[in-house]
């Protein structure tokens, strides 16, 4: 594996050594020696996966409020997304900006994003799939969301939404957010 620092504190690219033969491609997504070379320790406790059906859908930007931060470990197995993550840690020379990277079956890079960001992604073919792995489990009270289109975030998505959910639609502003960041 090789781990890309990207500019964003602990946020890295991650490119996957594959072996290829007649048979097909062997390669290793996950090994505790090598991320630990990266100084992650952390323990993944829960994965998932998203399948979305058709070009244009977008789903996030999601994250869990302390203390059921996670960090994610995030590839593409089928067709191809663009990966967005915004730091949302106050400390962070990067806080408020945004990270954003092309996943896809093909080049199999994947994106380790580390705690105090949230995630989405929009996807750039029909039938695309994400794997997910968490250091947190998914706690309801906990999610929250900002909304993809906010002006101050000026994330520039690569092509129109055709389906987002009522949810993430809906989600507050970057503004709001902040509002009651700072209330707690």
């Amino acid at each position: 594996m090789k781990f890309i620092e990207t500019g964003f504190k602990d946020l890295y690219l991650i490119e996957v050594h594959q072996l290829k033969d007649e048979r097909g491609t062997f390669a290793r997504t996950y090994c505790k020696d090598e991320f630990s070379k990266i100084n992650f320790t952390k323990e993944f406790v829960q994965m998932n996966f998203s399948f979305n059906k058709a070009k244009g859908t977008f789903r996030g930007l999601h994250f869990q409020l302390p203390p059921f931060e996670e960090t994610k470990l995030i590839r593409c197995s089928s067709g191809k997304v663009f990966d967005i993550a915004l730091d949302l840690r106050k400390d962070s020379a990067t806080y408020l900006k945004w990270f954003s990277c092309e996943l896809s079956q093909e080049n199999r890079t994947m994106v380790l994003i580390p705690e105090g960001f949230a995630h989405g992604f929009i996807t750039l073919e029909d039938n695309s799939e994400l794997a997910y792995c968490h250091t947190q489990f998914y706690h309801p009270s906990a999610e929250r969301g900002i909304r993809y289109n906010d002006e101050l975030l000026d994330i520039k998505l690569p092509i129109a939404i055709t389906h987002i959910s009522e949810k993430d639609k809906y989600y507050p502003s970057i503004s709001n957010f902040i509002e009651k960041i700072n209330e707690l």
